[in-house]
């Protein structure tokens, strides 16, 4: 599965992306289609499909995505007025790629419910 996942090809570097933050755990790039002014998508290097897939050995790499999308936040100046972080799991829960992914999403007032 992650030989043809298109974000394990991102963190290889085999696919483009606007990357703008990277580490040994963690990549950040640009959503190739914003819903709002800042729409960054933060993913760790290792591939896992879902959010579902987690067990308590991934707790670490989980905080290191919220810590990051957190200070993204900051340095792309949505984090004072607010922002949404989302994770999307399974097809009714709107995942459409499975390799498991934070959305930082700001910039605009946020609505609820979402779609």
């Amino acid at each position: 599965m992650a030989d043809e996942c298109i974000f394990c090809g991102i963190v290889n570097g085999d696919i483009p992306a606007k990357v703008v933050y990277r580490d040994d755990e963690v990549v950040a790039f640009e959503d190739i289609k914003p819903v709002a002014p800042v729409h960054l998508l933060v993913i760790p290097t290792r591939h896992v499909a879902s959010v579902r897939d987690l067990t308590r050995d991934d707790d670490a790499m989980l905080g290191k995505l919220i810590e990051t999308a957190n200070s993204l936040a900051r340095e792309h100046g949505i984090h004072d007025q607010g922002f949404r972080l989302n994770v999307n799991a399974g097809p009714n829960g709107g995942q459409t790629v499975y390799h498991l992914h934070v959305h930082v999403i700001g910039g605009r007032f946020m609505t609820w419910p979402p779609g």
